[in-house]
């Protein structure tokens, strides 16, 4: 590969993890048609996102580790089927229940390609050209959620929901074929996969996530939930082949960035997820003028998390993530102190700016710390905890917002309330992110 130029993998890659975190939020302003075509309450529609969220975070450290130890290039490939497969089927669903069976086995593709993806550019690129990748991966990543609320609102409002997914037929086709003719297969490790531990991690982080949005039994998920999640810690420390080695929360970086990324998704999701609803249901909007509403967040975040790249050099990582976290509880907090019943350019416009820009600056410096100091035989797995933050802190924050909610019944009162939740998880990731920049200096 030409030492100056990142040749087609880059393209590959990034188009193939624009494809699966597009469809986690291309959603959010479907959700009202979906609803009504599919006779869903609003419990059973959270479920239509939380059933993709639980199976992409909770299959991710397999999916990571398995790219270790089989190879990337083949792994890539099954998740790329998988996903597109499942694609078809969820636009082509029927019921409550095929929908959300159809989002867990996309979600599963979807865990098995984002860990990969990031590992193939560790593999593909070095030093300076590493870096620049996993900034474009970064920003990837908050393009693909923000304009994912665009697209699903222009395809709801002019079109069906449905196109939203069955898009990603032909999509993931090509992206097979291109991965197949350009992208080089590198040898496979030695080692064998953990699915004990996969299969606690699966089932503790889903138990977690429901005590917290179920309506029944919610006290023994939890417990089931803590006593799986202590076990599957400990089956970790002691196995020869983990799907999380523990080594890689010694690095205070690495740790600190799992923790802000999950707060910092947490609120975002759960923001992108609600928010559209809100100017359906008080400001009386269709899908599409949610989705145009949202350009205010989409357009500043292209454009700062394209200034980034050029900034990179004059700044250091934790300076970018430290300006990018707190620019967005900033925006956050402003949209909390005026809530929604001042109109959209007060409440929500220009907020967006706010938040739009601190996205763009936050999300690549999150994943640059979140796969700092590896060594090649922990990459995939960093990589996995990387994703696996971003997609179990989105179901969580989404949980908890809907939880601590669900007891206000008009609109605009449960979405102020929902603001005062959103800002304090992303709150969290502040301190979180503060945490590095302390640590450095000590």
């Amino acid at each position: 590969m030409n030492k100056n130029k990142f040749g087609i993998v880059l393209p590959i890659i990034l188009l193939s993890y624009f494809m699966i975190l597009l469809d986690n939020s291309v959603i959010f302003t479907s959700t009202v048609k979906i609803a009504n075509e599919l006779n869903l309450n609003a419990q059973t529609l959270s479920w239509v996102t939380n059933a993709y969220a639980l199976t992409f975070g909770g299959f991710l450290l397999l999916a990571g580790k398995a790219g270790d130890v089989y190879g990337r290039k083949k792994i890539f490939l099954v998740g790329l089927t998988i996903f597109s497969v499942a694609s078809l089927m969820v636009g082509l669903s029927v019921s409550g229940i095929m929908i959300i069976t159809m989002r867990a086995i996309q979600g599963l593709g979807a865990s098995i390609l984002a860990p990969t993806t990031l590992a193939l550019l560790m593999d593909n690129y070095h030093g300076a050209m590493r870096t620049k990748t996993i900034e474009y991966y970064g920003a990837t990543g908050g393009l693909g959620a923000s304009l994912g609320l665009v697209i699903g609102g222009l395809i709801a409002s002019n079109f069906s929901w449905r196109y939203g997914f069955l898009l990603n037929v032909p999509i993931g086709l090509l992206m097979i074929f291109l991965t197949i003719k350009y992208v080089h297969s590198e040898h496979a490790r030695l080692g064998s996969l953990d699915w004990t531990g996969s299969i606690m991690s699966v089932l503790g982080l889903s138990s977690l996530v429901y005590s917290i949005s179920g309506n029944v039994h919610q006290l023994f998920f939890f417990i089931y939930a803590i006593i799986l999640i202590i076990a599957f810690i400990i089956k970790e420390s002691v196995s020869e082949n983990p799907i999380m080695p523990l080594k890689i929360f010694k690095d205070n970086e690495r740790s600190s960035a799992y923790i802000a990324r999950f707060f910092f998704l947490g609120a975002m999701i759960a923001y992108f997820f609600l928010t559209p609803q809100a100017m359906q249901e008080v400001y009386g909007y269709t899908p599409l003028l949610a989705a145009i509403a949202f350009l205010p967040e989409t357009i500043p975040q292209f454009l700062s998390a394209t200034l980034l790249t050029k900034l990179n050099s004059r700044y250091t990582n934790h300076q970018l993530l430290i300006f990018g976290v707190t620019t967005t509880f900033i925006g956050l907090l402003i949209s909390t102190l005026i809530g929604i019943d001042h109109g959209y350019w007060w409440s929500i416009g220009l907020p967006m700016i706010v938040i739009g820009i601190g996205q763009g600056f936050a999300l690549s410096p999150l994943t640059v710390s979140g796969v700092s100091n590896t060594t090649p035989d922990i990459a995939g797995s960093a990589s996995g905890v990387v994703n696996t933050m971003h997609q179990i802190g989105s179901s969580f924050g989404l949980s908890i917002v809907v939880a601590l909610t669900s007891q206000y019944h008009l609109p605009n009162v449960s979405f102020n309330h929902s603001l005062i939740v959103i800002t304090s998880l992303m709150l969290i990731a502040l301190v979180a992110s503060l945490n590095i920049i302390i640590h450095k200096k000590i």
